[in-house]
């Protein structure tokens, strides 16, 4: 019999926490967002194929929020409770801002869409939305009537919708076919259809789980970088000449890292009800401090880029690259895998410019031609990683067709075996041995994306002095149990590595406002939570601004992150 080649699909869902903590308000959509458009879509293509397999991980602050967003929605359908956030707030009966600056706000985060996937797709959405483009101003905002508002929203969320929602749902195509004028009670059943969807993420991925069809794998708890809580200079080992903070390191990192796996693990446990038994470190940095925490809580697996494997390995005289086989460090029961970063860079970067069929159909004859060469190694396992939100917004129909054709095309083929890591792992395959790695992300391999430019180095030191004042206040004593755990949970988010990836004059400068401003708001409540005053640098921008976006979209994301 031919070998078949072992392929791993693992797909990242990540959100940072984007709720303000001492108002309970959500500053920014993206997660309710993506959970309908995304996460729905992605459970919706493995429950359709009974021979699809993948690894789906989630960070555990973005499996809170589903579960907070799910309850917010029912608990207003049922008795009228506020949603807590301003653009999901657009289809219930509260009123719409009435001052001028707050409904340009809400104005435009309502025009925040892929322009061609999501708005321009819709007729109905188009007209709408080229009619609030010309008001989208101070001088003009006044004009925006509250129905045209409302009917904004209104398609703005039946665009976000997945696309396997929206085709099979009778209530988003009624909407559809009506086009404008939408009323309260049409809102209302829109709304329904949210909760719905959101309050199904969970049980249908635990049901994919439960299945075997699925392995569930998390994240540290916040998405911190591992090897920066552990050594700031962990960036130097990949860029040596990379410059670094004010501060010599972050305090107290070490019992950080630690804190966010044993929260990471306490959160997803409680979430499906078993353990997980993999990680994909966050945005795949790793180093050995970072694995060997991993190998103390442990997991069986953690997986990053091949950039790290090849920085690793160059760093061993007279040592090998062996391309997608799985590595293990000395003294750990812990296996490395690495990803295949052009096959999963092709995913998320490239495929979105083609047909659907055309893009699933050249991916599996890629992986293929790599069967083919590994048909006499029963070492290798493919790991094909990245982003499982932000890219399908790039795709037509939200990647509707290549996701269906990708699934349909590796489990029909003759050389090709979708499994999972554990499920590879079972068979007790050999593994590599490594001795060192060179520290490094799944971005080009090192640690650069979060650290070294001015802004990102700034943020870092804003970081380290709050961590200083949480620790000063918690050797005092001053917070009783509730209120120390609180501000540990608020430092947790602050530890975040998103705020850090967004600072720097080369992303698009809304998102690096929005960013910039949520990170400064984070640290003043963990101050406000410390009972401190906050520092008058947190009043101040970071980044100076950034670069033109394509649209107002939902900020890309490179897509492993």
């Amino acid at each position: 019999m031919t070998r078949r080649l072992p392929v791993v699909l693992m797909w990242h869902m990540h959100q940072p926490q984007y709720r303000d903590a001492l108002t309970g308000e959500y500053v920014l959509p993206w997660t309710y967002l993506h959970a309908l458009k995304d996460y729905s879509d992605m459970a919706a293509h493995l429950e359709e194929n009974p021979a699809a397999r993948a690894v789906v991980n989630f960070t555990p602050v973005l499996l809170e929020q589903l579960q907070e967003y799910a309850q917010r929605v029912a608990n207003h359908l049922r008795s009228g409770a506020p949603v807590r956030d301003r653009v999901l707030a657009t289809l219930t009966e509260a009123p719409l801002p009435a001052a001028a600056e707050p409904r340009l706000e809400l104005l435009r985060a309502l025009l925040r869409a892929h322009r061609t996937h999501l708005v321009e797709r819709f007729e109905g959405f188009a007209e709408v939305a080229r009619i609030a483009e010309s008001l989208a101003s101070p001088e003009r905002v006044a004009w925006a009537s509250d129905q045209m508002l409302w009917d904004l929203a209104t398609w703005y969320h039946l665009a976000w919708l997945g696309e396997t929602v929206r085709r099979a749902d009778p209530r988003a195509q009624d909407l559809i076919r009506q086009g404008r004028g939408f009323a309260p009670a049409q809102r209302r059943k829109l709304l329904g259809l949210v909760a719905e969807v959101l309050g199904g993420i969970v049980p249908r991925y635990r049901a994919l789980a439960n299945d075997g069809r699925v392995e569930l794998s998390v994240t540290p708890y916040g998405h911190p970088i591992l090897p920066l809580l552990y050594d700031f200079g962990a960036a130097r080992e990949a860029q040596p000449d990379a410059s670094l903070p004010r501060h010599s390191g972050y305090p107290g990192g070490d019992d950080r890292a630690t804190w966010h796996m044993a929260e990471a693990i306490r959160v997803f446990t409680d979430t499906f009800g078993f353990a997980p038994t993999g990680c994909w470190p966050s945005e795949g940095a790793v180093s050995d401090d970072a694995l060997a925490l991993i190998d103390r809580f442990g997991l069986r697996w953690a997986a990053t880029s091949c950039n790290v494997l090849r920085n690793s390995v160059a760093a061993e005289r007279d040592a090998t690259v062996h391309r997608d086989a799985p590595y293990r460090m000395p003294g750990q029961q812990l296996t490395c895998f690495f990803r295949h970063d052009g096959l999963s860079d092709a995913i998320g970067f490239e495929y979105s410019t083609w047909h659907g069929d055309d893009a699933s159909a050249h991916f599996a004859q890629e992986v293929a031609k790599l069967a083919e060469q590994y048909e006499h190694d029963p070492g290798r396992v493919l790991l094909i990683a990245l982003d499982g939100e932000n890219a399908w917004e790039h795709y037509p129909f939200n990647g509707y067709y290549f996701l269906r054709g990708l699934y349909a095309a590796l489990a029909a083929h003759p050389r090709i075996e979708l499994t999972t890591l554990s499920g590879y792992l079972q068979r007790d395959p050999g593994t590599v041995p490594l001795r060192h790695v060179v520290a490094g992300s799944w971005v080009h391999g090192t640690l650069a994306t979060w650290i070294g430019d001015p802004a990102k180095n700034a943020g870092w030191d804003l970081l380290c002095e709050a961590k200083h004042a949480f620790d000063r206040v918690v050797v005092e004593g001053s917070l009783d149990e509730a209120q120390a755990a609180a501000a540990e949970r608020q430092l947790a988010l602050c530890e975040s590595s998103d705020w850090f990836w967004w600072f720097g004059d080369y992303n698009p400068a809304d998102a690096v406002s929005q960013f910039d401003r949520l990170y400064r708001r984070q640290l003043t409540n963990l101050y406000r939570l410390l009972k401190l005053e906050p520092p008058a640098a947190l009043a101040q921008p970071l980044s100076g601004g950034g670069g033109s976006a394509e649209h107002g979209g939902t900020m890309r994301r490179a897509n492993a992150g």
